[in-house]
């Protein structure tokens, strides 16, 4: 089976996704095994699909015909329940690649949003929450600073905060790479890696960074018009 990982302890299982806008198709029959726990790198040409499907996975982007199966919630064609979207929400955290923070908030307002009005978190709960991400993030000196106020790696790291708030075992990130400057680069390498034992996460990143992807993805997947065309295991 095409782009399948033999892997049993599968979290992410998508099959047979085709996704059209108008006549134009973006997805065309991806089928793709993610194993638990690693990093796992997509990669391509500007148009291949990556981030549609990205998006796709994190029920942001209806897909015609297929289906998306994230640790024990699956999400089938078409338009999603809200029952089916919530549990997805738990499962899922993604990370934009403009960070997407609301300028209104502090970046701990910003990471307590989903706790609180997702998940119903006590607000004291979820405040301890966003003080425990911003200390192992390294940004816990920036917890009331405004969007605005942050440096482009710091916007970043209370992204990735606010995406394990709600302690999902799947963090999706788009581009991650694309503003930052090759030493900043290197840390994010190397904060990945650290949380995948941290938070106990499967990282699924689409990146055109090679070097960045070289060092830390476990596995690379490339994607070419709408179709996974080379599927690296993991080396070990």
């Amino acid at each position: 089976m095409e782009g399948a990982d033999d892997v049993s302890d599968t979290v992410v299982a998508l099959r047979d996704l085709h996704l059209r806008r108008g006549e134009r198709r973006i997805l065309n029959g991806v089928t793709l095994d993610v194993a638990r726990g690693g990093i796992v790198a997509l990669m391509g040409a500007s148009g291949s699909g990556k981030t549609t499907l990205l998006r796709a996975i994190a029920g942001l982007e209806p897909f015609d015909q297929g289906q998306v199966t994230v640790d024990d919630v699956t999400l089938p064609q078409g338009l999603p329940s809200r029952a089916v979207l919530a549990g997805l929400r738990r499962k899922v955290g993604m990370v934009f690649q403009f960070h997407c923070l609301f300028e209104h908030l502090t970046a701990t307002q910003n990471i307590c949003l989903a706790p609180v009005h997702v998940q119903k978190a006590r607000p004291a709960d979820a405040e301890r929450r966003a003080t425990e991400l911003l200390v192992s993030l390294g940004v816990d000196h920036r917890a009331r600073a405004l969007p605005r106020e942050l440096s482009g790696g710091e916007a970043q790291r209370v992204a990735i905060a606010r995406a394990l708030a709600t302690n999902p075992p799947v963090l999706l990130m788009d581009e991650p790479t694309a503003s930052l400057d090759p030493a900043r680069r290197q840390e994010l390498a190397v904060l990945l890696r650290s949380l995948i034992d941290r938070e106990r996460l499967t990282i699924v990143v689409v990146t055109h960074d090679e070097e960045f992807a070289e060092s830390a993805a476990d596995r690379v997947v490339t994607m070419r018009e709408g179709r996974v065309t080379g599927n690296a295991p993991d080396p070990s």
